[in-house]
C-alpha cells in the first residue's frame, strides 16, 4: 500500500508498538500467576507452568525479537538493543517456567503413583508399606527446584542492572520508555526476591507488572497514533526527560574521529551496545556458577544459549553495516559462550563427577585456539579506543582462565574472577556505547586511541612503503571470512586428541560441544551470511565444512559412545568418499581465491582421508593429529589476515595471489557508457559543469546517495530525468542549492520559525518541503519553475557535501533526484550509476562509496507556522531526531 506521494506505508511502521505490547502482555501473564500464587499459597506447577513458559517465549520472546530487528532497520539504537535484550529475558524466563513445570510435574507424578499404590493395597498394609520407596521423590528431584531458583536469580541479576541502564538511557529520548523500562527493573528485583522470600514479594511484583502493562498500552497507543497521523498527537515521544548532552562534553580526540567503518552507515542501527549487553549476561551467569552459588548448569545453559542467539543478531547487523571487526568479535564471543555453556552442562548434568570431568578435560586443547583468536581481536582493536582494547584484553584473560589444563581446584576460582571483571567492563561498555550512539558524540569516556591508524598500518606492513598485494579488499567476501577461519580452527584443534583418547568416554562427552557448535552451527551461520553477501561460491565452502564437522562429531564422538554397528560404519565410509570428491572441487574454487584458502582446503583433503580410514578401522593417528594441528595454524593466520585486511580495506597481511585467474580479467576493459570525471579534481568538476550547462543529465555524489542532476537553466534536461528513470510524472523533483545563504538572497516569505528550523537541519540529509512562489526566480530557477516541485510547493536540499556544494555554486540551482531506475534501490557507488543508467545520461562525477546508504529524510514544512511538521519519508536522519530538533527550535522561538 502506498500513500498519495508514492511512498510505501512501511516507512511509517512503528516497531515500538509491537515491542512495548509484547512487554506489557508478558508482564500480564506473569502477574496472573503471581497473584494466584499469593492468594492460594500454591506455586504454579506442571502444565500450568509449561503453558505460561510457551506463551512468554512466543509473545515476550519472538514478537519482541521482531520489534527489535525492525528497530535496527529504522536506525533506532536504543529500541533495537532494548527489545532484543528483553526478548532474550522473556525467552529465558519462559524456558525457566517450562523447566520448573517439567520438574514439578515429575515430583507430582511420583507422589500420585505412590498414593495409588497405597490405596490399592488391601492386605498386609504394614508389610507392603515397608517395600514402597517413599523416598522415590528423590533428593535430586526436590533439590532441583532450589537449584532452578538459584539459576534463575543468576540470570535475573544482570538483567536488573541492564534494565536500569536502559531506563536511564531512554530518558534521553522520551518520557514513556523510562517508565516502562523502570517498572521492568523493579519487577525483576521483586521477582528475584520472590524466589527466596514469602508471598509479599509476589504481590509487589504483580503490582509492578500491572504498571508495566498500563505504561506499555499508553506508549503503544501514542506510537500507533504517531505512525498513522505522522504527528505527536499523544504526549510522551519526541521530548526527552533530560538532554543527553548534559551527561558530558564531547571528546573530539576520542574514537569518534577514527572509527572502524570507512563510511558512516545509517541504514542499520549500531549493534555494539547489544553485543556488550549480551556479554554482560553470559559472563555474570558463569561467574555466579563458578563461585558455587549454582550447583548445576542445567538451567544456566538455556539462559546462556538464548542470550547468545541475541548476540548473534549483533554480529549479523555489524555485518550488514560492513563492520567486519564487530562482526568477528561478537561472532567469536557467541562461539565461546555457547561452547562453554554446553561443556558445563555436560560436566554438571551428564557426568556429574569432578574426578571424571577432570580426567576428561586433561586432553582437551581447543581452548588454546580461543586464546589465539582473542589475541587477534586485541591486534584489531589497537586503533579503536582504550575501552575496546581493555574489553578485548579481559576477554583474552577469560580465555586463559578457562584453559582445561588448570587444576580443577583453581579452575573455577580463576574463571569466576575473570568473568566478574569481564562483566564489569561489558556493563560499562553497554552504557557508554548506548549514550554515545544516541548523542552521536563521545559523551561517556571510552579513552583515546592506543595506537594511531597510521602507526598500526606501518607495523602490520613491516615498514614497507610499496605493497603489491594491497588492492582494496572485497567487502562482501571479507566480512565473514575471519569468522569462517575461527570456526574451523576451533573445531580442528578441539578434535585433535579424539583419536588417541577415543576410549575416554568423558573426553568424548565434553568434546562434542566444541566440535559441533564451532564447526557446524556457527559455520552454518557463516554460510548464510556469505549467501547474503553475494560472493561467487562464497557459501559453498563453509556450508560443506559445516556438514563435515557435524558428520565427524556424529561418527567419531557420538558413534563411539553409542557403539555404532559395522553396517552404520560402512555408510560413513561411503559418505567420506563423497566428501573427498566434493572437497576436490572446493580446492579448485579456492585456487581462484587465495593461497591461504587453498592450503586450508588441501589440508582438509588429507584430514578427510584420515576420516575415511577411521571408518575402516585403519586410522593413522599421528598423521591426523599433525594435519589437524596444521589446519588450526592456517586458520589462526587466516583469521588475523582477513580481519586486518578487512578493517583497513587493504591487504596488509598477504593471503597469497590466486593460482588461477578468470580470463575476463585479462580482457580489454569495455568502453564506458558515458564520460566520467573525478570529484577530487577541479577539472572533473568543470567537466560536469560544462555538461550540465549544455543541457545534459549527470550522476553526482551527495551527502546521502548518488543523484541525477540537471541544471535549472535547461528545463528540457529536467524532463529527460523522468524518461531516464521511468519516473511517474506526478512525482515532483526537488532543487539542490549550496547553502542557506543562497536561499536568503532570494528573500522567500518564510516565517522566523521556518528559517530557524532550516538553519538547524541544513546542510545535511534533510529535505524540506516549503511553499512555492516567485522567489524561486530570484534563486535562479528561471524557466524550470513549472518543472520542479508541485504547483504549490517545492522541496529544497542543501547537501552537507563539499563537491556538491561547489558544483551548485558553479551551475546555479540543480534539479536532482536519486540516481536509480524508479522503484529500485538507491545507488551507493558511482559504478552503480554507470551500470544502471550510464547509457542514458551524459556524465558521472565519480566519488567512490556514498556517505550513506539511504536517501534524505523528507520533511513537510507547509504547516510549520501551525506548530507541526510531517515526516513524508524517513531516510538517513531518523524521524525522531528531526522531531526533537523541531521541538527544540520551537521552544527557543517561543
Amino acid at each position: 500500500m502506498a500513500n498519495s506521494n508514492g511512498f510505501p506505508a512501511s516507512f511509517y511502521g512503528e516497531p515500538g508498538v509491537l515491542g512495548m505490547l509484547a512487554n506489557g502482555i508478558s508482564a500480564f501473564l506473569v502477574l496472573l500467576q503471581n497473584f494466584n500464587a499469593a492468594r492460594t499459597g500454591i506455586s504454579p506447577v506442571g502444565v500450568e507452568n509449561i503453558l505460561a513458559g510457551v506463551h512468554l517465549i512466543l509473545i515476550g520472546g519472538i514478537c519482541q525479537l521482531v520489534a527489535g530487528l525492525l528497530s535496527f532497520r529504522k536506525y533506532d539504537h536504543l529500541s533495537g538493543t532494548a527489545f532484543i535484550g528483553y526478548a532474550a529475558l522473556w525467552g529465558s524466563y519462559g524456558a525457566t517456567r517450562i523447566y520448573n513445570g517439567v520438574a514439578t510435574g515429575a515430583v507430582t507424578t511420583t507422589i500420585l503413583v505412590q498414593h495409588d499404590m497405597i490405596n490399592n493395597m488391601s492386605t498386609n498394609l504394614t508389610s507392603n508399606l515397608s517395600h514402597i520407596n517413599t523416598t522415590s521423590v528423590t533428593p535430586d528431584l526436590l533439590s532441583s527446584l532450589s537449584i532452578q531458583e538459584s539459576a534463575a536469580i543468576s540470570g535475573l541479576v544482570p538483567y536488573i542492572l541492564l534494565s536500569f541502564l536502559l531506563a536511564f538511557c531512554s530518558a534521553t529520548v522520551n518520557y514513556i520508555m523510562p517508565f516502562v523500562f523502570g517498572a521492568i527493573t523493579l519487577t525483576l528485583i521483586f521477582e528475584a526476591v520472590a524466589l527466596v522470600a514469602n508471598s509479599w514479594a509476589l504481590v509487589v511484583a504483580g503490582i509492578l507488572e500491572l504498571l508495566i502493562l498500563i505504561f506499555a498500552i499508553y506508549g503503544s497507543a501514542a506510537l500507533l497514533v504517531k505512525g498513522l497521523t505522522q504527528r505527536l498527537a499523544l504526549k510522551g515521544f519526541g521530548t526527552p526527560l533530560f538532554n543527553v548532552l548534559l551527561l558530558g562534553t564531547a571528546n573530539s580526540a576520542s574514537a569518534q574521529s577514527i572509527g572502524q567503518e570507512k563510511k558512516k552507515n545509517t541504514k542499520y542501527a549500531e549493534p555494539m551496545a547489544l553485543g556488550s549487553f549480551c556479554d554482560t549476561v553470559s559472563s555474570f551467569i558463569f561467574a555466579f556458577y563458578c563461585f558455587g552459588y549454582v550447583k548445576s548448569f542445567g538451567l544456566g545453559v538455556a539462559w546462556v544459549s538464548i542470550i547468545s542467539a541475541a548476540q548473534l543478531f549483533a554480529t549479523y547487523y555489524a555485518h550488514l553495516r560492513q563492520d567486519c571487526y564487530h562482526a568477528t568479535k561478537f561472532g567469536l564471543h557467541v562461539t565461546y559462550w555457547l561452547i562453554k555453556a554446553w561443556e558445563e552442562f555436560v560436566a554438571s548434568v551428564l557426568i556429574h563427577d569432578a574426578n571424571k570431568v577432570s580426567s576428561g578435560r586433561e586432553a582437551m586443547v581447543g581452548n588454546w585456539f580461543f586464546v589465539a583468536a582473542a589475541l587477534v581481536l586485541c591486534v584489531g582493536s589497537l586503533n579503536t579506543d582504550c575501552l575496546e582494547l581493555s574489553h578485548n584484553t579481559l576477554f583474552l584473560l577469560l580465555t586463559i582462565s578457562s584453559i582445561p589444563q588448570i587444576p580443577l581446584q583453581g579452575y573455577y576460582i580463576f574463571f569466576g574472577v575473570a568473568c566478574s571483571l569481564f562483566t564489569a567492563a561489558s556493563l560499562y561498555g553497554t552504557f557508554s556505547r548506548l549514550i554515545n550512539t544516541i548523542a552521536e558524540k563521545s559523551l561517556i569516556p571510552v579513552g583515546t586511541q592506543p595506537v594511531s591508524t597510521d602507526q598500526l598500518k606501518r607495523i602490520l606492513s613491516c615498514g614497507r612503503s610499496d605493497h603489491r598485494d594491497q588492492g582494496e579488499a572485497p567487502q562482501n567476501d571479507q566480512i565473514p571470512e575471519a569468522l569462517f577461519y575461527i570456526s574451523n580452527g576451533v573445531a580442528a584443534l578441539s578434535a585433535l586428541h579424539a583419536s588417541s583418547t577415543s576410549t575416554n568416554s568423558n573426553f568424548l562427552h565434553l568434546t562434542v560441544p566444541w566440535v559441533l557448535i564451532s564447526g557446524a552451527i556457527i559455520q552454518g551461520y557463516v554460510s548464510q551470511v556469505q549467501i547474503r553477501g553475494g560472493g561467487r561460491f562464497g557459501s559453498v565452502i563453509p556450508f560443506f565444512y559445516a556438514v563435515v564437522w557435524a558428520t565427524w562429531t556424529w561418527f567419531r564422538f557420538a558413534g563411539v559412545l553409542i557403539q555404532l554397528s559395522s553396517m552404520a560404519a560402512h555408510g560413513f565410509t561411503a559418505g567420506a568418499i563423497a566428501f573427498l570428491v566434493i572437497n576436490g572441487f572446493l580446492m579448485l574454487i579456492a585456487s581462484y581465491r587465495n593461497l591461504v584458502l587453498l592450503f586450508l582446503t588441501t589440508i582438509m583433503e588429507v584430514v578427510l582421508v584420515c576420516f575415511l580410514l577411521s571408518t575402516l578401522q585403519q586410522l593413522p593417528y599421528k598423521l591426523e593429529i599433525a594435519m589437524l594441528a596444521i589446519l588450526s595454524i592456517i586458520c589462526i593466520y587466516g583469521a588475523l589476515a582477513s580481519l586486518v585486511n578487512c578493517i583497513f580495506t587493504q591487504r596488509f597481511l598477504p593471503m597469497g595471489q590466486a593460482l588461477l585467474k578468470d580470463q575476463k580479467k585479462h580482457e580489454e576493459k569495455p568502453q564506458l557508457p558515458c564520460p566520467v570525471a573525478e570529484s577530487r579534481l577541479t577539472s572533473g568538476l568543470l567537466t560536469i559543469t560544462k555538461l550540465l550547462d549544455e543541457g545534459g543529465v549527470c550522476g553526482i555524489p551527495t551527502d546521502t546517495v548518488y543523484a541525477l542532476a540537471a541544471s535549472c537553466k535547461n528545463p528540457q534536461a529536467i524532463e529527460k530525468i523522468y524518461n531516464i528513470k521511468d519516473r511517474p510524472a506526478e512525482k515532483p523533483i526537488c532543487i539542490c542549492i549550496s547553502s542557506v545563504e543562497q536561499l536568503i538572497a532570494a528573500k522567500p516569505p518564510f516565517s522566523p520559525l521556518l528559517w530557524e528550523f532550516m538553519r538547524s537541519v541544513y546542510p545535511g540529509g534533510v529535505s524540506c518541503i516549503v511553499s512555492k512562489s516567485d522567489w524561486l526566480y530570484k534563486l535562479g530557477v528561471g524557466a524550470a519553475y513549472d518543472r520542479v516541485g508541485t504547483k504549490d510547493s517545492i522541496m529544497i536540499r542543501v547537501p552537507d557535501h563539499t563537491v556538491t556544494g561547489h558544483l551548485c555554486d558553479l551551475t546555479g540551482p540543480l534539479a536532482i533526484t536519486s540516481a536509480n531506475p524508479s522503484g529500485e534501490p538507491d545507488s551507493t557507488h558511482h559504478s552503480m550509476v554507470l551500470s544502471r543508467l550510464g547509457h542514458k545520461i551524459q556524465g558521472v562525477l565519480c566519488d567512490g562509496d556514498s556517505n550513506e546508504v539511504v536517501a534524505s529524510t523528507v520533511v513537510n514544512c507547509l504547516k510549520i507556522d501551525e506548530g507541526t511538521i510531517g515526516i513524508v519519508r524517513e531516510g538517513c536522519v531518523p524521524a525522531l531526531k528531526v522531531q526533537q530538533i523541531f521541538e527544540r527550535v520551537k521552544r527557543h522561538m517561543l
